[in-house]
């Protein structure tokens, strides 16, 4: 690993990536500055000129790469509620390509959205780089975002940004059934997921339900079918006593290695498994159909905010997102849908079009206190 500053994190592939609950905002993190441990009660700026290629964590060394000397046009601050270990490299071709130098909190999506209305107008960030649409909607709600151009919005489908303009997707991600294909045949999957109450699943499905991806996914359903209807699948859902697991990842690899027959992740922990592993495994994802709640196509994205003091270069650090070079990235990197056209997916992933999500608003998803009061009232959390 790569001297300097490093942050500890349990999102690793297997643990259950950049997607973490509301309910763990308090939790302490462990930093270590050259070498020495000392706690914070929330992760400080990662100042990096560069992040060595590969290297888990960012580390603060000089970029050594020709082009624009890093600093030389300024730079910005950016709130990350994605993860370090998916998006440092990124970062750094950032800085490389634009010789902006990028300042990067990184941090639980709603605990930066949460920091960002605490800090109001006094906010250090010019750009939040959301891990889903529902945080985005919340600031949007609190008049915190400015409206973006229309030449970056016009750049991905209008489903995938905020309806005023306020926010926009990077790269997308479905939920999906994930399933052993050595126990059970496609035709065995239901259509809808509400169908997974039924007594014949019962012992054989795996959730993450402290898991952020989880609770969109709730947090959609609700919205969609009302709460009466989701209580009624949670409860359902309980009787059929699901496994659960800590992460998404430890959730898909127990799917492939015949420990669970189902399990109820994002589309790609097949792919990120199966790279971890360095091998082959009996997974398939199973979408379900018809505008189904679990179908849900949510998204990655930014938004400016309304007191950015770096408001070129957070416009640059956006467009640089749709930008062909990471849009590969999250094809290629993190097996994530690009949301530009033109960029293709992963190998065999179901195409974007093809997926039959439900008519959502994205921005809708922003009430993950009502969704944590009842998972919490079901006893799901």
């Amino acid at each position: 690993m790569s001297s300097g500053v490093h942050y500890l994190s349990d999102e690793s592939p297997l643990v259950g990536r950049e997607e973490r609950s509301a309910s763990r905002l308090s939790r302490r993190r462990v930093v270590f500055v050259g070498g020495l441990a000392m706690v914070a009660s929330a992760v400080p700026f990662a100042k990096a000129s560069a992040t060595t290629k590969g290297a888990v964590g960012t580390a603060t060394i000089e970029d050594e790469d020709s082009g624009t000397p890093v600093g030389q046009n300024g730079e910005v601050v950016i709130y990350s509620g994605r993860n370090e270990n998916l998006i440092g490299e990124l970062i750094a071709d950032f800085q490389r390509d634009t010789g902006i130098k990028a300042e990067v909190r990184y941090g639980d999506t709603a605990e930066l959205a949460a920091t960002i209305l605490d800090e109001g107008d006094n906010s250090p960030a010019d750009l939040f780089f959301s891990q889903d649409a529902g945080a985005l909607g919340a600031l949007a709600k609190e008049n915190r975002l400015q409206k973006l151009s229309d030449d970056l919005l016009n750049l991905v489908d209008p489903r995938f940004r905020s309806d005023d303009g306020l926010w926009i997707g990077a790269s997308g991600r479905a939920r999906v059934a994930v399933y052993n294909t050595d126990m059970l045949k496609p035709e065995d999957l239901p259509d809808s997921v509400l169908d997974l109450t039924d007594s014949k699943w019962k012992g054989r499905i795996g959730w993450v339900p402290t898991n952020g991806s989880f609770q969109a996914f709730i947090t959609a359903f609700r919205t969609l079918q009302g709460d009466d209807v989701v209580r009624d699948w949670l409860q359902g859902m309980l009787e059929n006593e699901p496994a659960v697991f800590d992460g998404n990842g430890a959730l898909t690899l127990a799917v492939g290695n015949g420990e669970m027959e189902v399990g109820l992740v994002n589309h790609y922990y097949m792919y990120e498994v199966q790279a971890e592993e360095g091998k082959t495994l009996p997974l398939a994802n199973h979408f379900f159909t018809a505008g189904d709640p679990g179908a849900l196509v949510n998204v990655a994205g930014v938004g400016i905010l309304n007191t950015a003091k770096n408001l070129t270069q957070a416009h640059a650090f956006a467009q640089f997102l749709l930008g062909e070079e990471a849009q590969e990235y999250f094809a290629e990197r993190t097996f994530e849908y690009p949301l530009v056209a033109g960029i293709e997916t992963a190998p065999g992933l179901v195409p974007l079009a093809d997926i039959q999500s439900p008519e959502i608003d994205l921005s809708d998803l922003s009430d993950l206190q009502g969704t944590l009061q009842l998972l919490a009232e079901v006893g799901v959390v």
